[in-house]
């Protein structure tokens, strides 16, 4: 991977993504741009920047903070995350991502941009659908090609910026989480099951225990490892790309794939193909490097991983701009959940620790 570009010197607002900024901040020629908004905007404000400039791609994915500039400061940890890993961390792992050519922080919290190239013809992943089988076989390899590369690596814990939860930080996330599952359940409860209601209710008690386990295996993780965070090839020719970086974070590496296979296939689909998936990510991790962790502790690890999603989403529900489709995405992330832990008692996995 070619090095990022450092600048001080970061653009807010699409009206200062111009040829002169770019030229700057990429350090080549950019004769002229044209942007248009792209995305949602929620947490921050994306543009696609088509340039004519030396040595670019015809295309750049560029991402700007909140244009609500009191919000900013709010968003800063997500912001530096980003920045982070692209500008410091990715070079040092071997995931497939989209090129970053500029990842900045500004003076002011909450001031950041990055400029990536555009990955078209990926496509995000549908989250609604789930991936089909082989792009999540994919998936999960690429996920092996973050955690192993930096497996148990003890530098990781002294890395200002990223994330760390203490026993005290996840204490307060419990304080926290068990408010937010009984307003979920209150308001989006009718579309899940009774088994799976009884489920996301006996998450909350855990949460602390459950997040502070199993400290003796790290890595980075994405920590929303999920199909909407994912570039996927829509005919399958060309491997995936994991994107948005905003929850980086250092913990249990299990948490990432059961976070991912628990809420990104079709609950019949994760069925049929889960042991061989974690097969595949386990084979991977042996690739990069990873000894002393057999098949089945993997495959225990993944187990006591598929609390990830219910335990992050349910945050990312509370706290979110809340949008049907949203809530209907929400929704199928706990019940796909929810039947994984329940085909594996997950919650009594996570009692043991």
């Amino acid at each position: 991977m070619t090095s990022v570009a450092s600048n001080p010197r970061v653009a807010c607002t699409p009206e200062e993504v111009t040829a002169p900024w770019l030229s700057e901040a990429l350090g080549t020629e950019v004769r002229s741009v044209r942007t248009e908004l792209v995305g949602t905007g929620q947490i921050g404000c994306c543009v696609v920047a088509h340039v004519d400039g030396d040595g670019l791609p015809p295309t750049l994915f560029v991402k700007l903070p909140n244009p609500d500039e009191g919000m900013r400061p709010l968003l800063h940890g997500v912001y530096r995350s980003e920045v982070l890993f692209y500008r410091d961390l990715a070079p040092t792992v071997a995931v497939r991502v989209p090129r970053a050519r500029f990842a900045e922080l500004g003076e002011q919290e909450g001031e950041f941009t990055l400029v990536l190239d555009d990955v078209a013809p990926l496509t995000q992943g549908d989250q609604l659908a789930g991936l089909p089988i082989d792009q999540a076989v994919d998936c999960a390899t690429n996920l092996a090609c973050l955690h192993g590369p930096r497996w148990c690596d003890p530098e990781l814990r002294r890395i200002e910026g990223l994330s760390a939860p203490s026993v005290e930080d996840n204490v307060t996330l419990q304080e926290l989480g068990g408010p937010a599952v009984e307003a979920f359940l209150s308001e989006l409860g009718g579309g899940l099951d009774d088994d799976e209601r009884r489920i996301m209710a006996g998450i909350a008690p855990l949460i602390a225990r459950w997040a502070s386990g199993r400290t003796e295996r790290f890595a980075l993780l994405h920590a929303d490892y999920r199909a909407d965070n994912m570039l996927v090839d829509p005919v399958g020719s060309r491997p995936s790309l994991a994107c948005d970086w905003q929850t980086l974070a250092v913990g249990l590496p299990g948490r990432d794939l059961g976070g991912f296979l628990g809420s990104s296939l079709t609950v019949d689909d994760r069925r049929s193909a889960e042991h061989e998936i974690v097969a595949e990510y386990h084979r991977a991790l042996l690739g990069h490097g990873v000894t002393g962790y057999s098949a089945d502790e993997c495959w225990d690890d993944y187990v006591y991983g598929l609390l990830q999603t219910p335990v992050l989403g349910i945050f990312g529900w509370m706290y979110g701009t809340r949008t049907p489709r949203g809530d209907e995405m929400f929704t199928v992330l706990m019940r796909r959940s929810c039947r994984a832990i329940a085909d594996h008692d997950a919650l009594a996995v996570a009692r043991s620790g």
